[in-house]
């Protein structure tokens, strides 16, 4: 599969030339040489994107946009001048390179997007508290998915997706784009060839929060050009104000996440399930402290923790928030990111984070280190992978890399953490069972009431 952002233009610049303005100037004709090598339509995926935001956003232009064997043909977005200026910047890309395609056409209602037959498989990048429920509706459709971390509010919710996936014959495409990063492919297979020797623990770290204040709701008129209900969705219908709906009170408010204990967790828990599934699939107890935002505001999540869980396994795995992480446990890194996963073995240490790894075993070190650089000295990624992977395992060629049955897994590890911490006591989660053992105040916080008619 054929990638256009191969000629030196990194991910920023690409985006913002590509999304240069509505009245601007699409520049990627640039990139391509000649539109007569575009695939004939029945040899393409046909894409329909599902939240049009900043994220969603980015990654239709960087993993979707660039391929020849996607064709973008929808959007859906409850913000209207979101979802118009995201299909006409698709229509300029593809009428400034001359390819004739079907005009994309803007959605309020996902539901409509998802009964066109002509789309193949669609990219979910809505709210956070969005997120299953739109895959169900997606697989139900009979429609592959790519679907953006984290995963949902509800393990009711996230088994009746795996059920929806089988029974639509559904491929699903977890958005923890790590996976594809060449030095966590080899981290991967240095650790599965015994490099390092029989692990016994781990470290996960993430960031907390973003660096900003937790604002008062005051309650203003719901704009005409906005659907405020639709966007609530299956949320509690709390006052509408314009803070209420941005990308932070998604994140740090409890009605529709668990913070970044899920929404940054996510990547490194990604990893350690990755490279461990078979160590982290069993029984395990969760405990630990974490610290909330100061009450009054919008935001109520917890934004600092520091937990420990022990598996069956006998594996044990401290998770923690950066702020926790940053204070002595990151003290043996030659690069602090605010993320990351270090798995210990009985040879040594393998840690890798975003653009950095490292080890205590020299050669193992400078394999780990022998990558393309970017300015900053950061390990190079390259941005688009997950678009043409997701495309790949949507057309059968290649088995799923992010699977959903582990997206549940790292999952309900956050889960796990942000119970322990609002009981204030050690829970014992047994996924077979699927809840939390002799704790149904516990099993209750991870069970979301669905709003009428937002149900399935």
């Amino acid at each position: 599969m054929e990638n256009l952002n191969q000629k030196g233009l990194s991910r920023r610049d690409f985006v913002r030339r590509s999304v240069s303005g509505v009245a601007g100037t699409v520049l990627l004709p640039t990139i391509l040489s000649s539109c007569s090598n575009w695939k004939g339509a029945n040899d393409r995926v046909v894409v329909g994107h599902i939240g049009v935001g900043s994220r969603g956003t980015d990654e239709l232009m960087s993993y979707f946009l660039p391929l020849r064997e996607a064709l973008n043909i929808a959007v859906c977005d409850t913000f209207k001048q979101r979802r118009d200026d995201t299909a006409t910047k698709i229509n300029q890309f593809y009428k400034e390179n001359k390819f004739t395609a079907d005009e994309c056409k803007a959605y309020l209602d996902m539901d409509e997007l998802l009964a066109r037959k002509d789309i193949d498989v669609v990219h979910i990048t809505t709210c956070d508290h969005w997120h299953v429920l739109a895959a169900i509706k997606a697989a139900r459709a009979g429609k592959h998915i790519m679907l953006a971390k984290p995963l949902g509010l509800s393990y009711p919710q996230d088994m009746m997706l795996a059920k929806e996936l089988k029974a639509n014959n559904v491929k699903f495409h977890y958005g923890t784009q790590q996976r594809t990063c060449d030095h966590m492919k080899l981290a991967y297979d240095l650790i599965h060839d015994g490099a390092i020797g029989e692990i016994g623990r781990a470290d996960v770290w993430a960031p907390g929060l973003n660096n900003v204040p937790s604002p008062v709701c005051n309650e203003v008129p719901v704009p005409a050009d906005f659907d405020f209900d639709r966007w609530t969705g299956p949320a509690p219908l709390r006052p509408y104000c314009p803070d209420r709906v941005t990308n932070n009170s998604s994140w740090f408010n409890y009605d529709y996440s668990i913070g970044f204990l899920g929404g940054w967790g996510a990547h490194p828990l990604d990893i350690l399930v990755w490279i461990l599934n078979d160590k982290v699939n069993g029984n395990y107890t969760c405990e630990g402290t974490g610290q909330y935002w100061a009450p009054g505001g919008l935001y109520n999540n917890i934004l600092s923790w520091d937990l420990n869980c022990k598996y069956v396994s006998g594996l044990e795995v401290h998770f923690v928030s950066a702020d926790v992480a940053s204070k002595e446990m990151l003290n043996y890194r030659a690069v602090k990111e605010s993320n990351g996963t270090t798995f210990y073995g009985t040879k040594g240490y393998i840690s890798v984070s975003r653009s950095s790894a490292q080890s205590d075993i020299p050669e193992i070190n400078q394999k780990l280190n022998n990558f393309p650089k970017n300015s900053n000295g950061g390990i190079k990624s390259e941005n688009n992978t997950m678009g043409r992977r997701f495309l790949l395992v949507a057309q059968g060629k290649e088995p799923e890399l992010c699977p959903l049955d582990e997206a549940i897994i790292s999952d309900t590890i956050s889960h796990m953490g942000d119970i322990a911490i609002r009981t204030g006591r050690k829970v014992t989660w047994d996924p077979k069972a699927g809840e939390v053992v002799g704790d149904p105040e516990a099993n209750k916080l991870y069970t979301r009431e669905m709003r009428t008619p937002y149900v399935m």
